[in-house]
C-alpha cells in the first residue's frame, strides 16, 4: 500500500530497512518477493504465529512465522499479507521447511503489488538471532537520535553564543538532523529569512490540526504560534544522510518558531524606531549630522526616495519591504516610506495600492520638498488610476529647480496676489485655473471637474487673469503660469 510504504520507506522514523538486515552475513536471509520495498524502515522483529496479530502491532516491525499463521488457501495467504502491509508491518520472515504451507502465486503477486518484502530466514538461524540483530541496529540509530535531539535543544544557545543568524542556524540544523529545512508560510511563501519555502506548496496541508505529520521522504509539521501555526516546517530525508526521526523534526519546528518570534520582535522594534526616526525627520527636529547617522543605522546610504504610499496594511507592506533598508511611518491615512528608489516598484507590487515618489534626493537632506513631491505624485496617481507615479515624470515640474527658496520666488511672483485674493474672500481661483490647464483648457470638462457651470469657471478665469495680470491667451504667459503652478504645488500652496 503506497501509504504505507511512504511511513515505512520514507517517513524517517528509523534508519535500520530490511534491506541493511539482508547485509547482515549472520542472519542469512533471501528475499522470496517484494523486493521493491526493501527500503521500508524497521523498528522491531518479532515472531507471531497469530492469523491476525495486527491489533498489537505498532508499525514498522517484521512478523516472524515458522508458517503456522500462514493459511493454507490462496485467498487465505493474500489477505493475510494484505492485513500486515495494512497495519504498517514492514516485512515477512518464513522459517524455511518447518510448517510452512506453500505460497501461492497470489501470495507472491500482492507482495509484488504492495512492494511488500517476504523474506527466508534458514532453519540454521533461530528466530531470537534476527530479533537480537535488529535490537543492537536500533538501538545504535536510537543513540544516534537522542544525540540529535540534545544538539537541537541547544539551538538557541548556539544564536546567543556564536552570534548566527537564521540562515545558519537552519543549515547547522539540516546538518544535525539529516533532513533539507524548508520553511513556509501558510500559503506557501518564505517564512523566516534566509530559509527557503517549501518547492512544492502542494504538500503543505489546509488544516494543521488533522493532517498527519508524515509525507513521502520526509515530514511536514505545523511552527506553532499564537492563535495557530504561524507556517510549517518541510523536511525532507537527504541522501545519505542519517534522518533523526519525528521527534528531532518536532524540536527543529520548535526552534523555528522561538526564532520566527525573536525575528518578528527584532521588525518591531526596528520598525518603530524607524517611524520614530522618520517623524523627526519630516518635522525636521533633528541636526543633519544626527539624521545621517541615524539612516546609517538602518542601513539607508546614498540617493534616496520618499514613498507615499495608499491602500496597503502595515503588515502588507512590512512584509513586502522586508530585507530592504527602509524607514516606515503610518501617518494621515498613508504611509510614508523612505529608502532606496527601488522600494516604490516594491510597494507599487502590493494589489490595490497607489503610491506617489519624490524625485532623488541624498540621504540626510531636508524633506520638505520631497514631502510635497511624494504627496503630489501620490494625487496624480490616485487621479490617473496608475499605480506608481514619480514626481516630474512626463510632467514639466521635471524643469523646476529643487531650491524651496526659488520655487517659493517663483510662486509669489505669478501667483502671489491670486493666493492672498483666495484667502481672503475663500474662492478658487488658483484651484480653477489649475483644473482648467490640466483638462488641456476645455471649459466644459474642467467645469465638470469643479461641479460648477461653464459660465462661472469663464468668470473666475477672467478674475485671475485681472488679479494676476496675466493674460491666460497668450501662450509665453500660459507656460509660466502653468510651472508657477507646479511650484505651488510642490511648495502646498496648492489643494
Amino acid at each position: 500500500m503506497a501509504e504505507d510504504e511512504s511511513k515505512g520507506e520514507s517517513g524517517g522514523r528509523h534508519a535500520v530497512t530490511v534491506e541493511d538486515l539482508l547485509t547482515f552475513p549472520a542472519l542469512q536471509l533471501s528475499v522470496l518477493a517484494g523486493a521493491d520495498g526493501l527500503r521500508r524502515s524497521v523498528s522491531w522483529a518479532h515472531p507471531s504465529e497469530l492469523e491476525d496479530p495486527t491489533p498489537w502491532l505498532l508499525g514498522a516491525e517484521m512478523i516472524m512465522t515458522t508458517g503456522l499463521a500462514l493459511p493454507r488457501t490462496a485467498d487465505g495467504q493474500r489477505a493475510y499479507l494484505e492485513r500486515l502491509d495494512d497495519a504498517g508491518v514492514s516485512a515477512l520472515a518464513v522459517s524455511a521447511q518447518l510448517h510452512m504451507p506453500p505460497l501461492h502465486p497470489a501470495f507472491r503477486a500482492a507482495a509484488e503489488e504492495r512492494a511488500f518484502p517476504v523474506l527466508e530466514v534458514p532453519l540454521s538461524v533461530p528466530f531470537v538471532a534476527v530479533s537480537q540483530a535488529v535490537s543492537a541496529a536500533v538501538a545504535d540509530d536510537a543513540g544516534q537520535r537522542v544525540g540529535a535531539q540534545l544538539q537541537v535543544f541547544g539551538a538557541l544557545r548556539w544564536l546567543a553564543a556564536e552570534d548566527l543568524d537564521t540562515r545558519g542556524l537552519f543549515q547547522r540544523l539540516e546538518r544535525l538532523s539529516g533532513y533539507d529545512v524548508y520553511l513556509s508560510a501558510p500559503r506557501g511563501g518564505p517564512l523566516l529569512p534566509g530559509v527557503p519555502p517549501a518547492p512544492d506548496p502542494a504538500v503543505l496541508p489546509d488544516r494543521a490540526e488533522d493532517a498527519p505529520p508524515t509525507v513521502p521522504g520526509g515530514f511536514v509539521l505545523p511552527v506553532p504560534g499564537p492563535g495557530g501555526p504561524a507556517g510549517f516546517l518541510v523536511a525532507y530525508e537527504r541522501q545519505g544522510a542519517r534522518p533523526a526521526g519525528l521527534s528531532v523534526a518536532q524540536h527543529i519546528a520548535t526552534v523555528a518558531a522561538l526564532r520566527l518570534a525573536m525575528v518578528r520582535s527584532e521588525r518591531e522594534t526596528a520598525r518603530r524606531e524607524g517611524a520614530e526616526t522618520l517623524a523627526e525627520i519630516l518635522q525636521e527636529d533633528l541636526d543633519q549630522d544626527v539624521v545621517r547617522r541615524r539612516l546609517l543605522r538602518h542601513g539607508i546610504d546614498g540617493d534616496c526616495v520618499l514613498l507615499r504610499v495608499r491602500g496597503a496594511t502595515d503588515d502588507e507592506l512590512l512584509a513586502a519591504l522586508a530585507g530592504h533598508p527602509h524607514l516606515l511611518l503610518h501617518r494621515g491615512g498613508d504611509h510614508h516610506v523612505l529608502g532606496a528608489p527601488g522600494l516604490g516598484d516594491t510597494a507599487a507590487a502590493l494589489p490595490g495600492v497607489s503610491v506617489g515618489r519624490s524625485r532623488l534626493f541624498p540621504a540626510g537632506a531636508v524633506l520638505r520638498v520631497a514631502q510635497r513631491e511624494a504627496a503630489w505624485a501620490l494625487t496624480k496617481a490616485v487621479e490617473s488610476g496608475r499605480t506608481l507615479v514619480t514626481y516630474g515624470d512626463g510632467d514639466p515640474g521635471r524643469w523646476l529647480p529643487r531650491d524651496p527658496a526659488v520655487l517659493t520666488a517663483l510662486v509669489e511672483h505669478v501667483l502671489g496676489a491670486v493666493i492672498a485674493y483666495d484667502a481672503a474672500h475663500d474662492s478658487r481661483l488658483l484651484a480653477s485655473a489649475r483644473t482648467w490647464l490640466e483638462r488641456d483648457r476645455r471649459t466644459d470638462a474642467a467645469a465638470a471637474a469643479l461641479h460648477i457651470h461653464p459660465n462661472t469657471l469663464a468668470y473666475r478665469l477672467r478674475r485671475f487673469s485681472e488679479i494676476s495680470g496675466r493674460d491666460l491667451t497668450a501662450t509665453g504667459v500660459l507656460a509660466e503660469v502653468w510651472l508657477a503652478i507646479q511650484a505651488a504645488q510642490a511648495l502646498g500652496f496648492t489643494e
